[in-house]
Order: structure tokens, then sequence, then C-alpha cells
């Protein structure tokens, strides 16, 4: 069955509240509605371009303040300060429900984050210092599938950058997250097999009941009789404590939830056949929660033929483009490196020749 998705909200110009000098550009703090939620974030504006080009960042999973605080490292804030340096202004804001934005995350899903990305749209157009004519989207993570959603819908985006964004069906995303996860660890090659096993099971019963109400039954059931199984595969291997455990209970109730059951039925292919400008994907090759390659070859499966793109994969870097050496989000926290500068450039440079701007 076809998903139907819903309208673009009411919207509502940006309020500036505040403006602080840094660098070569002015940061100034905005409000912005969709509908009834207020999203609130910084926009920086170079100080010597009259009307800039504009990059929206949609940020990944996960509840996200405008900085893009992961691990301690600023991702969002560090891309913003390396593109207002360089003429193009940058609008990042808190996720709904987080900092000073309003709304409820948890009953959101990537369809609601790519509405308020079109939100975002509107409300540049009414600014001064913006060219309304040269505005995009920065997606990381599931921002690449927020910002294919909202490209599919509006003649405003000019452009997309993604930042290891997701460019493969949901179920397919997680089977591949899954396994990438799994083998970077040390496990013996039994739990290995048996970790994927019950993984994929549980993907495809979740996908398969995602608009259904019997969702946790099924899901139940479903390990219910894996378990069973293994139960008996295991007492053949001789080990003295089984050290698998597949958190059924927190699954199914992640997996009942709106996001959830929206992402894993997510195809990009049902929006970047009606996307026609120009798009830069970017990926570590290190990165275990979105696979460079096979989300890379995403962006050249699903966009129209001779689509304008541009497809890099970064070496040594991992989910945030940090130089790393495993590429687990364990080992995040523990990098001290700055964001890559390489990516930076790239992203930089390429905004710069797609919008045609020039000083």
């Amino acid at each position: 069955m076809k998903r139907q998705f819903l309208s673009i909200l009411a919207i509502s110009a940006i309020i500036p509240i505040s403006a602080v000098n840094a660098g070569n550009y002015t940061s100034k703090e905005v409000t912005f509605n969709n509908d009834t939620i207020k999203l609130v974030g910084t926009l920086t504006v170079p100080n010597d371009v009259r009307k800039a080009p504009v990059a929206i960042i949609l940020s990944g999973t996960g509840q996200q303040n405008r900085d893009g605080n992961m691990s301690g490292h600023r991702m969002f804030a560090d891309i913003a300060d390396y593109l207002g340096n360089r003429g193009i202004a940058v609008l990042r804001f808190d996720d709904r429900g987080t900092g000073d934005s309003t709304g409820d995350y948890g009953t959101s899903t990537t369809e609601d984050f790519a509405n308020d990305g079109l939100s975002a749209i509107e409300c540049l157009k009414t600014r001064g210092d913006i060219d309304p004519s040269r505005i995009g989207f920065i997606g990381h993570s599931e921002g690449g599938a927020a910002m294919s959603i909202a490209a599919s819908r509006s003649e405003d985006v000019k452009f997309m950058v993604s930042l290891a964004g997701l460019c493969m069906d949901g179920l397919n995303a997680l089977i591949r997250q899954n396994e990438d996860l799994v083998s970077s660890y040390n496990l013996p090659a039994h739990d290995v097999k048996r970790y994927n096993v019950v993984n994929e099971l549980m993907f495809r019963v979740a996908y398969k009941y995602a608009d259904s109400d019997s969702l946790e039954t099924k899901l139940q059931e479903t390990y219910d009789k894996w378990h069973a199984v293994d139960s008996i595969y295991f007492s053949t291997l001789n080990q003295e404590f089984d050290h698998l455990r597949f958190p059924i209970y927190m699954y199914k109730m992640q997996a009942s939830g709106p996001w959830y059951r929206f992402h894993i039925r997510y195809n990009p292919a049902d929006y970047l056949k009606d996307v026609h400008i120009p798009v830069l994907a970017l990926n570590g090759d290190k990165d275990k929660m979105v696979n460079s390659k096979t989300h890379l070859a995403g962006w050249k499966n699903n966009l129209p033929e001779g689509a304008d793109l541009t497809t890099i994969e970064l070496k040594g870097l991992n989910h945030l483009f940090l130089p790393c050496e495993t590429g687990l989000p364990t080992e995040y926290a523990s990098i001290k490196a700055p964001l890559s500068q390489e990516m930076l450039e790239i992203v930089a440079n390429w905004i710069t020749e797609k919008t045609k701007y020039a000083k």
C-alpha cells in the first residue's frame, strides 16, 4: 500500500533575536514556526556578501542541538564557522524538544523533520541578507533522508549536500548497519551469525507489520520462535555462558513508535526520482553507522539519469567525519582531532561552484 504523506504545515517568518560577530560572519539567533512547533537556531551570515547562498543543516537520528554536540564534538557549529568564513550562510537549529525548540521529538518522524526544513526555507526567503534562489540543504545521516523528502516537494531547494546521508531503503539500511557493527566487535563467529540472524529476522517482521496494530505481538511471537530454535543450537556449542542478548522488550517499544514505523518503510526512490538539482554525497570509509559504498551507490541509483551528482569516499573517517581507528561509536569521545578539513573544503568549494557564488 502506498504511504500517504501529510501536507506541509503552516509556517511563519524568521524573527531575528540577536546578532553576534564572529570571524568574517555574523551569527543571529532566529526563531521560526512549523504550525504550533517553535524551532530556534542560529543563522550565520557572511559579512561581505550582500545576498548569500545558504545551507540549512538537517540533523541525524537522536535529539541534537543546533551545534550538533555529539560525543564532545560540535559538528554543525564547525561546519557553520567554516562556511561562514567562505561566503556561505548556514542555518542550524535545535531539534524538536531540544534546546530552545518546542515539540515532541519522540512522536516525530523523518517526514516531520523534512517539513521543519521546508518551514525554514519559507522563512529564509523573507530575509534581505539571503539569496532566495540559492537555498539548499546539508543533511547528516538521517538528515539525508529528510532533505530528500523536502527537496522532492519544493522547487526552492537548489542543492543538497549529503554527509553520511541515508540513501538506502530503511529495512536494508538497518540490516547493513547492524551487520557492520556486529562484525566490528571481537565476537566468536557463531555469535556473529546468531546476531545477524535474529536482527534481520526482527527487522523483516517490523517491516511487514509496520502499518499493523499487531506489530508488538508479531515481534514477540517471532522472537520466541527464534529463541526456542537458537537455544537448541547454543546447547551444541559447549559454551558455559551465552553472551548474546537481544533486547526484545526495548526493541518492541522502539519498533512500535511512529519514527521507526516510518523509517523502516522509507525508500529514497519514492522521492529522489523527482529531484533535479546538484547533489554532493560524502562518506567516510570507516563509518559503521552508514556504510559508505552502499549509500553512495544509493544516490547514484535513485537520482534521475544524468543527475548532477558528485560522490566521494573519504579515507580514514568515521560517521562524524573525524579521523579514527575503528569507526565505532564507542571511539567518538576519545578522538581529539577536529572535523575533517578535507570534507569542509570540498563542501565549501562545491556549494560555491554550484550556486555560482562570487565575491
